[in-house]
């Protein structure tokens, strides 16, 4: 019979990670049914697709010209799989996905909700976690994929933009600029700032646009630095600074008028949300699906 994809899938992967033993774990098969599949593949093209030998497999001369179609089939795959996802409203199944501590916080519980009543099927299980265990999950083949406050740089992992975000001053309720109609950079830089801590996404837009206005982040007169957005918003409730966050995660607050919203004149905190997941990886229809939603439906109603 002629080669399958699920035969090319697997040539591929042997060849990107240089052994039957890795292409097996990644492909969550055992190794003699991966020898198995090659083998089948070298009978059908009647020559052989790797050299074998103590140290290491290398790719035949056969291999390396069949490698660039096996590449492309895998892409034209992913491609049809992701155009099909749309189409699948009776779709069955479990989204398995990690998230960053406020992307799980605060913006996919909004989202999953009208994603479950257009997908009543598929159930969802999520772990909420910081960006490096999401990828140690993803590359150990526990999380199918994950979404993050930042791309992230590993050679085996795909980084892709799916959602923007924008982040706004906030104050406490009563507070001396809240009344103001246009609040300046210098204004909110005469209060003390109580901020995430070093290394955070949402603290890293706030310094990059203070930058941005010639404003060094030793001139922040910082109040406070906390470990979660949960307790730097109690901190700005409780009157001890203000601080640059989502308004997504500050809704609840807001609407009990225990906080306030407000922009900075002439300034703007733009950050995006991005997928991560395996690039030798096919990623189920339920993880196509969702991702397809965040990325082609106006959400801003929901967050």
């Amino acid at each position: 019979m002629a080669p399958n994809f699920h035969q090319l899938h697997i040539f591929y992967m042997v060849a990107e990670k240089g052994s039957f033993s890795g292409a097996a774990q990644a492909l969550r098969m055992t190794q003699p049914a991966v020898t198995m599949q090659i083998q089948s593949l070298e009978d059908y093209y009647g020559t052989k697709m790797f050299n074998r030998t103590t140290k290491k497999m290398e790719l035949t001369e056969a291999g390396k010209a069949l490698l660039p179609f096996a590449r492309r089939s895998m892409e034209l795959m992913k491609e049809t799989e992701s155009s099909m996802a749309k189409f699948a409203h009776t779709l069955e199944g479990r989204l398995q996905l990690g998230a960053s501590l406020t992307v799980g916080e605060y913006i996919l519980p909004r989202l999953l909700g009208p994603f479950g009543q257009e997908y009543p099927n598929i159930s969802v299980r999520m772990k909420v976690m910081n960006t490096q265990q999401i990828v140690e999950e993803i590359l150990s083949h526990q999380l199918n994929f994950g979404l993050v406050e930042a791309p992230v740089k590993h050679p085996d992992v795909h980084t892709e933009k799916v959602l923007n975000d924008e982040l706004l001053l906030i104050l406490p309720a009563g507070h001396p600029l809240a009344d103001q109609q246009t609040i300046t950079l210098k204004d909110a830089l005469s209060y003390p700032f109580v901020l995430r801590e070093q290394g955070s996404g949402t603290r890293q837009v706030m310094e990059e646009a203070f930058k941005r206005q010639g404003v060094q982040s030793e001139s922040i007169r910082i109040g406070m630095e906390l470990g979660s957005t949960g307790a730097v918003k109690s901190a700005v409730e409780a009157n001890l600074g203000l601080s640059i966050l989502s308004p997504s995660s500050v809704k609840h607050e807001v609407a009990l008028g225990l906080l306030i919203v407000k922009r900075i004149e002439g300034m703007t905190f733009h950050r995006s949300f991005y997928s991560v997941y395996l690039k030798s990886a096919l990623l189920p229809i339920s993880a196509l699906t969702f991702l397809s939603f965040i990325r082609e439906r106006d959400l801003s109603q929901y967050l």
